[in-house]
């Protein structure tokens, strides 16, 4: 495997070079560059699996590296590297398909976590690509496998692709073409029992038998993205509301699913049909799933979708929630974001996504912040999915419910690991007066050394130990004493040195009123022993 690490800081490349377990994780070749052109040219020669890059360079920055990588070599992971703990740049990196993202100065441990994680994927990922290539080179003889492939090779070829529409010879040449695209849920899947191939066998068999009747087009399986069947229309364009109105009422009478449909523009050529395909798609993800409508079929203006709320504008107010520790807090700002985002009695699928993907983001950071594991989902959208019922309804309830849950499991992890810290931080102190307890130990110079104050010391300690800091060293100094009165060669001024008492006057008071007995009485009976 081969890594990139881009930054204009060569201190930073060499840093990554020097802490990275490149070995471990079978990486062999590690390449440099200073900002994103240069990068380009690397990437386009070597082909990295793995890709460090910094967010702010000169010529060209992170954020457009990032969006090249992933129209040009989407296979590479990608990690962000920032001095910059801002959610605008996290934001970004998770939009363009970055893995991860560390932030400057880079610790060692949380690199090779990162790393391993980002190699991890790659070769779950790679292993997913080796397998449908392999698949691909064995074409099943089965008719609708054969069929969707093909379909799905025309309508992602830029190109007019003759010698398909001669091998196919059902396909229709037309002047011009609609796609309509359908949306297979999680809930759909559950009525089959989880059966991938027999749910798209059931619902193409409905589309194609009334695509069929109308000769106006074909319905396959996509296969460029999970959960999406696509049609294509060459003929009866002024009827194309009409039937796809046909298709999803009988898949709802029949088997009792509900499957959105959108509707894409009208294009002039077949190598224009992933362009119909992209507006079908962001049809479906602008569609208001607040509209208790019985015939889920989109056709709508995209202008009429409100503009995106974003999670980033309450990100303060999610940092006191956290202060608090108290799930009260979140339902309260829950409620406010909801109010904020149904205003207009609008919600689309784009925006729950969008306030999902936000969602994840600050999850991360502050996951992160409290040293707690986390996992991010595969599939934003499907997750989104499984909250709409049987009729096609959003269930925001339940939504936030599941949210709400969510907020309190994490609250309960970070009171746990709080409390784990604070009990660490109580055990150092003590070690600390330990290993010191032969000078005089300040409460400020503990409060400077473990950074928490020194009203919080007092009290943990007290509770802790059932005795405050000055009696804890008193005893700890006794007790040191009585070992040392043990060797009757020490004097009695030098065992008080020893132990930090400058006055072998006040050792001997101090030892007296602990111990009941002054210093040499205890020497004297010890010796009787």
């Amino acid at each position: 495997m081969k890594a990139l690490i881009v930054d204009d800081e060569k201190h930073v490349r060499e840093g990554i070079k020097i802490l990275a377990d490149w070995e471990q994780n079978g990486i062999q070749e590690i390449y440099e560059a200073g900002n994103g052109e240069e990068a380009i040219q690397l990437i386009q020669t070597v082909r990295p699996e793995i890709i460090f890059s910094d967010m702010k360079m000169p010529k060209m920055d992170g954020t457009q590296l990032l969006q090249w990588i992933k129209e040009n070599q989407p296979d590479s992971k990608t990690i962000v590297v920032t001095g910059y703990d801002d959610y605008h740049y996290m934001r970004k990196a998770i939009h363009f398909g970055s893995s991860d993202y560390l932030l400057k100065p880079i610790e060692p441990e949380i690199l090779n976590q990162t790393l391993e994680k980002a190699v991890n994927e790659w070769k779950k990922e790679e292993a997913d690509r080796q397998r449908k290539e392999n698949s691909s080179l064995l074409i099943n003889e089965m008719t609708p496998v054969y069929r969707d492939r093909k379909l799905t090779q025309l309508v992602n070829s830029d190109q007019f692709q003759k010698d398909l529409f001669e091998e196919l010879g059902w396909l229709k040449q037309s002047r011009d073409y609609i796609v309509a695209l359908v949306r297979v849920n999680g809930k759909t899947m559950e009525a089959f029992e989880g059966d991938r191939d027999l749910t798209y066998f059931a619902i193409l068999n409905i589309i194609n038998e009334i695509m069929k009747e109308n000769g106006s087009g074909i319905g396959f399986r996509y296969l460029s993205k999970k959960l999406e069947i696509v049609l294509i229309f060459w003929d009866k364009f002024e009827l194309v509301e009409e039937i796809l109105v046909s298709i999803y009422k009988t898949l709802k009478n029949m088997l009792d699913i509900s499957c959105p449909i959108a509707v894409g523009k009208a294009v002039n050529n077949s190598s224009k049909l992933i362009d119909s395909y992209h507006h079908a798609r962001k049809v479906l993800l602008n569609r208001n799933i607040l509209n208790d409508s019985v015939n889920r079929v989109y056709m709508s203006d995209l202008e009429a979708a409100p503009s995106l709320k974003s999670l980033i504008v309450y990100s303060s107010d999610i940092e006191l929630a956290i202060q608090t520790g108290e799930i009260g807090a979140f339902k309260e700002l829950m409620n406010r974001i909801e109010k904020d985002i149904t205003e207009m009695e609008y919600l689309s699928v784009k925006q729950v996504m969008n306030l999902e993907t936000e969602y994840l983001v600050i999850s991360n950071k502050w996951f992160k912040q409290y040293n707690l594991s986390f996992r991010a989902p595969e599939d934003i959208e499907q997750r989104v999915d499984l909250f709409f019922d049987s009729n096609g309804m959003f269930r925001l309830k339940e939504y936030k419910e599941r949210k709400r849950r969510e907020m309190a499991v994490f609250l309960k992890k970070v009171k746990k690991s709080t409390l784990r810290k604070s009990n660490n931080i109580i055990t150092d102190i003590e070690k600390y007066l330990q290993e010191n307890f032969d000078r005089d130990v300040k409460l400020q110079e503990i409060s400077d050394n473990f950074y928490i104050s020194r009203e919080y010391i007092s009290r943990k300690f007290k509770q802790e130990f059932n005795e405050n800091i000055s009696d804890y060293i008193v005893r700890i100094r006794m007790d040191k004493a009585k070992t040392l009165l043990k060797n009757s060669q020490l004097k009695i001024y030098e065992i008080a040195g020893m132990i930090g008492y400058q006055d072998d006057k006040y050792f001997r008071k101090v030892f007296k009123k602990v111990e009941g007995i002054t210093p040499n009485k205890y020497r004297a009976e010890y010796v009787k022993q």
